[in-house]
């Protein structure tokens, strides 16, 4: 196993573990330092075992942190005109 993906799985641990933690701010805080340490990680990993695999890890981390990827697609869709609320 390479470095990158021992980095990585040691990721997975470190948001498994904080998802354990009680948090006030309902995890976001957690959520903002695991996307910044995340996305050189994805990179590091993409560099050295090729964009397949990249897509794999970054399939996983959508999956950890989904919370913060549907906000995001929400908040595109918004911006692009095609959302419409749960209401509507």
């Amino acid at each position: 196993m390479t470095l990158s993906l021992t980095l990585a799985c040691f990721w997975a641990l470190l948001a498994n573990v904080l998802a354990m933690t009680p948090s006030r701010d309902n995890h976001w805080r957690n959520a903002y330092v695991l996307i910044a340490a995340g996305i050189p990680l994805l990179g590091f990993i993409t560099v050295q075992h090729g964009p397949w695999v990249g897509l794999l890890v970054l399939a996983a981390g959508c999956s950890i942190l989904r919370w913060p990827v549907i906000y995001f697609g929400r908040w595109l869709r918004s911006k692009a005109g095609g959302y419409k609320g749960p209401a509507e």
